[in-house]
Order: structure tokens, then sequence, then C-alpha cells
């Protein structure tokens, strides 16, 4: 017994010693928010004062001081994300997460990302202050690497640190430009449809501009010129797979002082990006005795993307254009290893990489280019088609001044000089949104454009043999569509269509005018907006084109085969005001219906994988209204039910049965509890958070969420045969700049500002951003100091 109990007074001991230890190490693991620390080359000491929720407010007497600090506590809350990032353009995903990112990583290094920026550094100008202060954002980014504590997903993963370079900057740009794209997503799938179907069946998509939408409307004072299949499944499934988020759509609206209270202008932006843990931005206030910006910064870029001070403000939205293209390739019979031109043959390019696998052996693969660029049918093993089909993106074509522009739109004082700087955004196509204290409102569509051949669609895979089907010439930057100072007194972007500039309408994936609508209504009715009803706005849930759908389908049911109960819930769908909050359970039944009428629609012909790529395009949220109006179609006809041919009235009738028996299989017969918070959820996942065992503590939430797709609370989801819609993108953040009191300007991230699970700012804003709440951004040093939760001191030495 005494021995017994001498054992067990050790073991005690020692799991009493491995608890302490393992607190002494989690807590090594946090970031520093306090103290004093060494940074090398500084000019002189660095104060950094970090608010309530900490975004760090950085007072330098130097740029180059304050963006070396800016490197080093972005770090210490983002390195991991940093990585990921990093690594999504090199092929270096599987080396962290094993084979099942292999697709993934070989579709991303055809791409010619990385290999595009190799080029891109080669011909920088290495003494220009872009260069000089991306150099010290990355000095302190590598300071951390060197000196602080490791993420604790690093000892997960078994990963090693590495230094940063600007070339990383870059790699992740070009992943951003990417993402915005969604030509990969439906050109190749259009055409599988023409010729699996038909023309016919094609003709019935909204492919092309729809003159009875609400457009972006053009401004200018001076006249232009006028001018004249497999591969889906296989970037689906590869991107499907991506452990960082993707780019959306977004909202943004600049309000003159003709319709403000004040007499000054206000700003509203909410990128919309795929929900993630950590969130995308990383907020930090910049102050120098010339420079001052409080900005909103992607992991690995030394500028910010979206940002604002005392004199003006910019954010943004995806232009949505089209700047990818799909070419169809023929192989010479005689020689496999050329293909033709209207020149005549010309030899396939042949690139070798390698692929390091955690936990297995290295893999190489080679794929080839032709002068349009990669070829997709080498890069996963989904895609079966002998023809040779490449794709041609606009990205990895012009001088990349990517990084100059957003270095000049940073450092821009006024609207001339802001303006200067756009051209140089060639890809990913942005709508550039800004307003300033002087009372100018802006918005222009910066991308490199080009125009194509007449009677040329860019939505179908094109002939790359004749040379017929190439661009002509690339747009000058002064066609693009843009808007300085409308007579209307406001500018916005829903993604949606911009009206023609230049005598066209320039081709792209634009998204459904329903936020449109929305916005241009709100704003065309109201002439004293304040800061306040804007933050009331950027929170509107309504739509204002679902319940318009609804009464043209409730039309079509047969009420004489309805039961009572669902007499009752088609009459609050009638009355329904396309208001989404969680106690209404109209919005549930609506989208169940809405999945069930899309299914029963498209699926008989497409087959169930092509049917789900569908549901994953822009196409298929402009076809829901569009398709709804159509009497007669093909695609109303079930083609499984070969003795007879079905009807719009008929597949409604199919659809709200069907959508009824799931909700009652679902939650119970009592439609009470049908209400949207039971299937309208967020999770902000983590890479690591997959591991169930690990999710409570990487991932945030779940929560119920007010919202849906495409209304200004733009909380989306993709539609399943789950009936669950859980939100997969949406604002990125919320931003409100007043200049009628630009230093009360308000804010609030998704989650926090840190991804460090250990850091109190990993999730301290999550419920704020669910609730609709907002905090200050500060810029004013004596709030600042006087509010201050910690202080970071960096010294060049002791």
């Amino acid at each position: 017994m005494k021995k017994l109990k001498k054992v067990l007074i050790v073991l005690t001991g020692l799991l009493f010693i491995i608890c302490i230890g393992s607190i002494i190490f989690f807590n090594s693991l946090k970031p520093d928010y306090e103290g004093k620390k060494m940074l090398p080359k500084l000019e002189s000491e660095v104060n950094v004062f970090y608010d309530t929720y900490g975004v760090p407010h950085i007072y330098a007497q130097n740029k180059s001081d304050a963006f070396r600090a800016l490197g080093y506590i972005h770090a210490q809350d983002r390195l991991w994300q940093m990585e990921l990032l990093r690594r999504v353009a090199t092929g270096r995903l599987s080396e962290v997460f094993g084979k099942d990112l292999l697709e993934t990583d070989k579709f991303f290094l055809s791409l010619g990302i990385d290999d595009y920026t190799s080029k891109t550094i080669s011909e920088l100008n290495m003494d220009s202050e872009m260069v000089k202060l991306s150099n010290a954002y990355l000095d302190g980014i590598n300071e951390f690497i060197e000196k602080g504590p490791t993420p604790i997903e690093f000892y997960l993963t078994g990963l090693k640190k590495e230094p940063f370079s600007l070339k990383d900057s870059y790699n992740a740009i070009g992943y951003m430009a990417f993402s915005f794209a969604m030509a990969h997503k439906t050109d190749p799938l259009l055409t599988n449809i023409k010729n699996q179907l038909g023309e016919e069946y094609v003709r019935e998509f909204p492919i092309h501009s729809d003159t009875s939408t609400v457009w972006i409307k053009n401004y200018k004072n001076v006249e232009a010129d006028s001018i004249g299949t497999d591969i889906t499944a296989s970037v689906t499934k590869a991107l499907d797979k991506l452990p960082v988020p993707q780019f959306e759509g977004s909202n943004s609206w600049v309000i003159a002082p003709e319709k403000t209270k004040s007499g000054k202008v206000i700003l509203a932006n909410d990128p919309h990006i795929g929900f993630a843990q950590p969130s995308v931005w990383y907020e930090a206030h910049i102050s120098t005795p010339n420079y001052e910006k409080y900005g909103y910064h992607f992991a690995g870029v030394p500028f910010p993307v979206l940002a604002h001070d005392r004199n003006l403000a910019y954010g943004l939205t995806m232009f949505e254009n089209d700047d990818i293209d799909f070419y169809l390739e023929e192989t010479n019979p005689a020689d496999s290893t050329k293909y033709a031109t209207e020149h005549g043959f010309e030899d396939y390019v042949y690139v070798n990489k390698e692929i390091k696998v955690k936990d297995a052996e290295a893999v190489s693969f080679t794929y080839k280019k032709t002068r349009h660029g990669p070829v997709l049918n080498n890069i996963a093993k989904q895609i079966t088609t002998k023809e040779p089909i490449a794709m041609s993106w606009v990205y990895t074509k012009p001088k990349n001044e990517v990084m100059d522009a957003l270095y000049g739109i940073s450092q821009a004082k006024n609207l001339r000089q802001f303006e200067h700087a756009l051209p140089k955004i060639h890809a990913p196509g942005l709508n550039v949104m800004y307003g300033d204290a002087a009372g100018n409102v802006a918005w222009w569509a910066a991308a490199k454009l080009y125009q194509m051949p007449d009677s040329i669609s860019t939505k179908f895979v094109l002939n790359g043999k004749t040379g017929r089907e190439e661009p002509l010439r690339y747009l000058d930057f002064s066609e693009n569509p843009s808007a300085i100072n409308p007579p209307w007194n406001y500018v916005y972007s829903a993604n949606n269509q911009p009206d023609s500039i230049s005598g066209m309408l320039y081709p792209g994936y634009y998204l459904p005018e329903n936020r449109a609508r929305r916005i241009v209504g709100l704003l065309d009715a109201k002439n004293d907006w304040d800061r306040e009803s804007v933050s009331e706005m950027i929170l509107d849930a309504t739509s204002s084109i679902n319940p318009v759908l609804i009464t043209e389908l409730i039309r079509l049911l047969d009420v004489s085969q309805l039961s009572e109960e669902q007499l009752i819930q088609i009459d609050a769908l009638k009355n329904w005001d396309g208001n989404y909050t969680l106690d209404n359970v109209s919005p549930t039944l609506y989208h169940r219906c809405e999945y069930f009428v899309l299914k029963n629609t498209f699926e008989d012909e497409l087959g169930k994988e092509q049917f789900n790529q569908f549901m994953g395009t822009h196409l298929l949220k402009r076809h829901i209204a569009w398709g709804a109006k159509m009497n007669v179609g093909k695609w109303w006809d079930n083609i499984l039910t070969k003795d007879k041919i079905e009807t719009r009235n008929e597949i409604v009738l199919k659809s709200f049965a069907d959508a009824w028996n799931s909700l009652v299989s679902d939650f119970g017969k009592n439609p009470s509890e049908w209400t949207w918070e039971k299937v309208h959820t967020l999770e902000h996942g983590h890479p690591i958070g997959q591991v169930e065992m690990l999710r409570k503590f990487f991932n945030v939430g779940p929560y119920p969420v007010p919202g849906s797709r495409e209304v200004i609370n733009n909380m989306a989801f993709p539609y399943d045969s789950t009936g669950l819609y859980k939100v997969n993108s949406g604002p990125s953040t919320r931003r409100i700049i007043d200049f009628s009191d630009v230093e009360n300007s308000i804010s609030i991230l998704p989650t926090g500002q840190s991804g460090n699970p250990f850091s109190k700012h990993y999730e301290d804003q999550a419920e704020l951003f669910v609730n609709g709440k907002f905090r200050k951004m500060m810029m004013n040093k004596e709030e600042i100091m006087e509010n201050s939760e910690s202080l970071l001191i960096f010294k060049a030495h002791d």
C-alpha cells in the first residue's frame, strides 16, 4: 500500500509538472502586445499602441521604420496565414497537408504565377521607395520568424519556419488575382453543355448583357472615341480543397455631400470573401510625420488594399470582368510536340515541376504550354479529353505593376494622384471606390481590358488554331468604365454589369441585379444620409427581387391541391417583404423551393456532377430570376420521363411538394419550427479545425446569422441536398468612413485581429459581427494613448 501511495504521489507530481510545463509553453506562444523589443535596422524608436481589439497604432519617425514594425506585428498575429498564402502559387500545400492537395498544387503551378513573379522581380528598380518599404516590411516579418515564438500550427504540421522574400509578397497577390476570376468555373462548363445538349439549351441562359437589369452608370465629361468538360470538374475540385479563402463579390457606395446630412462624403465598403479563420484583413494604423494611413492588409503584402486617412478613403469590389479565355488547340498528328497556329506548327513548351508531399515521396509532373498559356489536360487525372485546351490569363501577360499600384494609391494625397496609380492594376479587375474630404466621389473599373473581334464570345472555348479569335488590342485605361462626381451624387458597385463606354459592353461574370437594385433604391430615396443610417443600410437584409419571383411562381400552384397548413405558408410568402430575419419561416421555405426548382429543372440534363458545378457559378445566380420568367423552354422538360414533356407549372408544383416534404422530414410537421436561424449558420473554419477533435479550439462559431445570398448583408451559401445553408462567404469587413467626423469612422472584422488561437484577439469581434455591431477606428493620438490596452516599443539597440 505504501509503495502504491509513493507511485501515485510521483505520478501526480509528474502530471502537475506536465500541466505547468504545458501552461508555460502555450503562454509562450501568445503574441507580445507590450514591452520592449529589439528590431534591427531601425533609425529611431517606434511605439505601437494596441487598442481594445488588438488594432496596432504605429507611430514612427519615418516610413521605413513604420513598415518594419508593421511586418513584425503582422507576422506575430498572422504568420500561419502568411505561410499558407505564399504556398498556394508555388505549389507547396501538399508539403503541409499531404497528397489530398496534389491536384491543387499542380493546378496553381501550371498557372505560372511563380514564374511570372520571378520575371517581375528581375525587372524591379530595387532603389524605388516601393521596393524599399516592401523590404522593410519583410525585414520585420523575418525578425519575428527568427526571434519570435513559433505558432502552434507549425508544431502540429511539423513545418519549419522559413524567411520571407519579395517573391512571396508578389505570389500572394497572384493568388488574390486568380481567386477573383470566374471563367474557369463557367466557360468549359458552357462549352460542355453546348456540345452535349445543343445551342438551344445554351440560348436559354442569361449569358450576355440583360438590358432590363440595373447597370452601374458611367459618367464622363469628355466623350470617348468609339470602338467597334472535364476541365471544369478538375478545376472545381482543386479549388474546393484550398485551405485559404477565395474572393467572391462585394458592396460599396460613396455618397456625395449633396446627399448627406453633414454635407461631407461618406464611404461604405464590405468586400465579400470566403469566411475563414483567421479572417482575411489585418488592420493597422500607421502615423509618421509625412505619412498616415489606417489600412487593411492582405497577409504578406506591405501596402493596404483598403484604407483611409483624414483626406481620402478608398475601398474595393470585384469588377468580375472576363480576364481568362480557353483555347482549343490542335496537335500536329505527325509530331505530338507541336501544335497548329495560323502561321504553321509551333513547339509546345514543356515545363517540369516537382512537388514535395508530406509523409510521401516527392511527385514530379510535366505540363505543356502554348502561346495562349498552360494546357490543362495534363494537370489533373479527371481530365480525359484528347483535345488540348489551353488557358489564357491576363494576369501573366503584361508587365506586373500591381504592387506599384497599391503603393501609389496608399501614398496619394488627392483624387488625381490616386487616379494616376490605377492604370497599373492589370488583374484582378477591381471596382475602385473613392471619396475625400474635398467632396469628391469616384468609381473606376481598374483592369487591363481587351477588345475581341466582333461576334466572338469569350464565354465558350475558343479556336486556338485560326488566329481569328485572338484579342485585337488592350483598351487604354481612359476607356474603362468610370464615374467621377456624377450628377446623381453617389457611386456604387455590387459586382453588377457596368454601363457601356467606347461603344461596347465588356464581357464578364457579373452578379445579378439583386443587391444593385436595393442599393440604388435606398440611395435614390434619401438625401440626408449620416453614419448611423449608412450603418443600417450596410446591414440591410431585404431582397427586392425574391418577393417578385415568389409572386411569379406562386400563381402557378394549384391551391386546390394544397393543405390548410400549406395555404397558410403560401399566404405568408405572398406577404413576405423579402427580409431575412432569424425568426422568419418564409426565407427557409423559399430557398428550399428554389433549390428543388433548380434541381428538377437542370439535374436531369446535366447529371449530378455538372449540376453541382453549375450551382457554383455566377451564371446560376443570374439565371434564377431570368429562368423563372420563362413560360416555355427546353430545360423545363425532364428528359428522364420519355413518355411525357414537363412544363414550368409541373416543375414548380413538384418542387413545392419536394420542398415541403423535405422540411417536414428535417424539422417536423409544425412550420413554425422552420425558422431561418435553424438553417442559416456561419462557422469560421481554420485549416487545422477540419480535424474534429481540434475543431472547437481552432474554429469560431457556428452562429445563426441573418441575411442571405444577394442581399446587401450578403451572407452567401452554396445550395446542396442537405437543405442547410452553411454560410461560406460574406462581408470580410464592414467599414464606414464619414468625413464629417473621420476619427469616429466605424468598422468590424468577422472574428478578430489575430490568427493566433492563444491571443485574446482571436475571436473577440465575432459576436459583434454577427449581431451587426461596429467599433471605432481611432486615429486621434491622444485618444489612442488614453484608451490603449498596451504599448509595444521597438528599439534598434539597447
